[in-house]
């Protein structure tokens, strides 16, 4: 097998890219909006984490800890010596772990974080638990609402995308597993969010003020450094329910190289 985790890239080459990592149950497909809008202007590249679309059977699966080590060693294989980070809920959590690790490496040029999972114990693990092993459409669309902000449309396609690829039994069994992992019993493990202020780069934070996933009151906990960005009306999918927003924020952060 590959040492590098599937992905997908575009755009130029030339300045610093942006990673992309998605959350829970998710896929590099996620971040197709960000990428496009992207494509002219700045190089891409969107992972498959492990466990999850092309990297189902990627040799080891878990927690973010698992995900952050396959990240570092596929862009170390692939030879991108420096790249700006941007993770949504356990991809979140995955990129804070990618930027810790390499601080002293200064190989992380900013961080941009999306509703991340381990910014405090809170998290819906009957919702997340129970999305894990849908397989029939209708249900994996009934739980996908509650990702969503309250009057925000979720996407029929997802749903029905969602459901043919867990026709295979291995995706809910990678998922369960992935789940508990990232659970301890019914709450999420959290980081020592005082190093998140100490790391060298620009630190954006992105949430949902009607996320039901991880509340949004945990962005309260970033320390002063971090740029902290709430929409209303937006739940656990902001990269999704308001793409043009969370793209401006990117450029923004990725400015300066």
């Amino acid at each position: 097998m590959s040492s590098i985790l599937p992905h997908s890239a575009r755009g130029p080459e030339g300045r610093t890219p942006i990673v992309f990592l998605h959350g829970f149950a998710g896929s590099r497909e996620t971040w197709l909006g960000q990428q496009i809008a992207l494509e002219t202007r700045r190089r891409t590249i969107a992972f498959d984490l492990p466990g999850h679309g092309a990297a189902l059977d990627w040799p080891e699966i878990g927690h973010a800890g698992i995900s952050a080590k396959a990240v570092i060693q596929s862009l170390s294989a692939m030879g991108i010596e420096r790249f700006h980070l941007a993770g949504h809920s356990m991809g979140g959590a995955t990129a804070v772990l990618v930027a810790m690790k390499l601080a002293e490496a200064e190989r992380v040029a900013s961080l941009t974080l999306l509703a991340p999972g381990g910014f405090g114990d809170e998290i819906n693990q009957r919702l997340l638990r129970r999305f894990a092993v849908a397989v029939a459409e209708h249900e994996i669309h009934a739980l996908l609402e509650q990702f969503f902000g309250y009057e925000r449309p979720v996407p029929l396609e997802i749903a029905r995308h969602m459901a043919a690829e867990r026709r295979d039994p291995r995706v809910t069994a990678a998922l369960a597993r992935i789940v508990e992992a990232i659970l301890d019993g019914e709450r999420q493990k959290s980081f020592d969010l005082s190093l998140l202020g100490g790391l060298p780069h620009p630190v954006r934070l992105i949430w949902g003020n009607q996320d039901r996933v991880l509340p949004t009151r945990q962005s309260r906990r970033a320390p002063g450094t971090v740029g902290v960005h709430v929409f209303a009306g937006v739940g656990h999918m902001p990269h999704l329910e308001v793409p043009r927003e969370v793209t401006r924020i990117l450029v923004e952060t990725c400015a300066a190289e």
